[in-house]
């Protein structure tokens, strides 16, 4: 029989995608991006993480705001797009994405359940701070981690345990949820249990680190837990 989430204390969630919709940045400002503007939200979110992992690879950290300029600059400039106002417009949607929409009432039910909860995200304190308020989020969070103090991205290991550090649990005590399919593999691989949240239908990346559980959104996370109480 499957002991996997039975011991969970604290379920954190990575941010950009799992918590927060990305792409709500540039569907704020559809009409004056124009026609491309799914082709850029797109290449901005690849180039985001690409870079992420290039900077960790070549020991160069930068917090992610400034990887996430980049990363827009070079995806504007790739499509054409060389409207500075646009680009000043679509960084300071970034601190106001949109969360899930059933994000706010799934975290009061984990809390219901006696559940710490946290973010644990490549983001900058900065960001994920703006991210949480301008959603209404930040009372139903603990804590807003960052792997900004790592000073390296997803998925070193230095980056999880974070939560470790910073919560005071073991790693068996930790469901971890993401969408993003490579950093529940890195997260999973660390030792906690994870859900991967699969909101695309995507295929899995075949990484090291066994995926406990797939859910479509996090409104299934609440029974899923309970299940593995029961």
């Amino acid at each position: 029989m499957s002991t996997h989430f039975s011991a969970i204390r604290a379920c954190v969630f990575d941010a950009y995608g799992t918590v927060f919709d990305f792409n709500s940045a540039v569907a704020r400002h559809r009409a004056r991006v124009g026609p491309m503007a799914d082709q850029l939200s797109e290449l901005w979110r690849s180039k985001q993480i690409q870079y992420s992992w290039l900077r960790s690879l070549m020991g160069a950290y930068a917090p992610f705001w400034t990887v996430t300029t980049e990363a827009l600059q070079h995806s504007m400039a790739a499509l054409g797009l060389s409207d500075p106002q646009i680009e000043k417009l679509l960084m300071q949607a970034y601190l106001e994405l949109e969360a899930f929409a059933e994000v706010p009432a799934m975290l009061d039910e984990l809390r219901a359940m006696n559940l710490r909860t946290a973010i644990l995200s490549n983001g900058n304190p900065e960001m994920l701070e703006a991210a949480a308020r301008n959603a209404g989020l930040a009372d139903r969070f603990e804590a807003l981690l960052s792997i900004d103090e790592a000073r390296i991205y997803k998925t070193s290991p230095r980056t999880y345990q974070i939560v470790l550090d910073r919560l005071g649990l073991r790693r068996e005590e930790v469901c971890f949820l993401s969408s993003n399919c490579w950093d529940a593999h890195g997260a999973a691989y660390f030792g906690f249990d994870v859900a991967w949240v699969n909101r695309s239908g995507a295929p899995d990346d075949h990484l090291p680190g066994h995926i406990a559980a797939e859910l479509r959104s996090l409104a299934g996370l609440p029974e899923l837990l309970r299940a593995a109480r029961s």
